[in-house]
């Protein structure tokens, strides 16, 4: 099994170097992920739900652990996840079945790690 808190801090502390190094085009990203991830005719819990689904079709497993750690801050359910699972296992077939399960197993042991 996978320690899915620890992937998050290296993906956490590389995300961190790359946006201090990488200058004007990650500054224009940072603004980007910040412009998206607010409510508007959709709340930003489905933002991040069809973030995850597009996450599991594009197998980004860094991808996966970031939007899961967005949904669990946001309170998504355990059920909410899994149908987001499924449409993106229905897009992406055998592939995304793989890294939906990672995605479930992350959010299963960050919402554990919450209490």
């Amino acid at each position: 099994m996978t320690d899915w808190l620890a992937v998050e801090k290296e993906y956490v502390e590389r995300a961190r170097r790359l946006h201090r190094d990488g200058g004007a085009p990650m500054e224009a990203f940072r603004q980007l992920v910040r412009a998206t991830g607010t409510d508007g005719a959709i709340s930003h819990k489905v933002k991040e739900l069809i973030a995850l689904g597009i996450a599991i079709c594009t197998c980004c497993e860094g991808c996966v652990v970031f939007h899961t750690r967005a949904l669990v801050r946001l309170g998504a359910t355990r059920e909410e996840v899994l149908e987001a699972i499924g449409v993106a296992v229905e897009m992406g077939g055998g592939p995304a079945s793989v890294y939906g399960a990672k995605a479930l197993e992350c959010y299963d042991q960050m919402v554990a790690a919450r209490g």
